[in-house]
């Protein structure tokens, strides 16, 4: 039986699939108009992001950013042979750049939607009040193009994957599920460890601040705890 290691953590896999199932969930409440269900979705998107900027610093080996952002000589020598490179320690370099860059249109999209006001004024985010009605047309507007600008990305990223796994023959899709992939002949890597005490910590403090966002950061409301 082939030995496997560990190379994603849980973090890093519930955030990967929990946004993939928000992100279609936002789209599909946005065309159907139920803004209430949009709103909620857009909030926790936001947390998932907060959370993965978070995790990027302070989580597992391969959740870090500052193991799978690499140099454009890295990026250009993998790019020109990546066919045929043995499997890397999670992202390689190009899929580092990649998931930095959906990351980046993910979190315009959704702050752009905090303050977007619509055509009639009569939906809006939770932190349109802090900019004029046209400041919030233009958040809209904004909204929509990263919109767009993430579909094209997530389209990248799914053609990515289908070229490793049918053209390469090396499965991306399981390991993010499980979280391990078949160690190679002669590799000594580690298995990922990760501190769900950190993990925890983080995700609470974020909660708290989606939830103030959710308000608006008025606290004294009608209502209000």
């Amino acid at each position: 039986m082939t030995e496997k290691v560990r190379v994603w953590d849980v973090p890093v896999r519930l955030f990967h699939w929990s946004l993939l199932g928000l992100f279609a969930f936002s789209w599909w409440s946005g065309e159907n108009h139920e803004m209430e269900w949009h709103r909620q979705s857009g909030l926790l998107i936001l947390a998932l992001l907060l959370f993965r900027l978070f995790w990027g610093l302070a989580g597992s080996r391969t959740a870090r950013f500052a193991h799978f952002l690499k140099g454009p000589r890295t990026v250009l020598a993998y790019a020109r042979k990546a066919a045929d490179e043995h499997a890397t320690d999670g992202h390689n370099p190009l899929g580092g750049w990649s998931v930095a860059a959906l990351l980046a249109v993910l979190l315009t999209l959704v702050v752009a939607g905090l303050f977007s006001v619509d055509v009639d004024g009569l939906e809006s985010g939770p932190l349109a009040d802090y900019i004029s009605f046209d400041g919030g047309r233009t958040a809209a507007e904004i909204h929509e193009v990263a919109f767009n600008v993430a579909l094209g990305l997530i389209g990248l990223h799914v053609c990515a994957i289908g070229f490793y796994q049918f053209l390469v023959g090396r499965d991306l899709v399981s390991p993010m599920i499980t979280g391990r992939r078949e160690r190679e002949q002669g590799e000594t890597l580690d298995d990922v460890r990760w501190s769900p005490v950190r993990a925890l910590i983080g995700l609470v403090v974020i909660l708290a601040l989606v939830w103030a966002v959710s308000k608006g950061f008025h606290f004294n409301s009608a209502g209000d705890v």
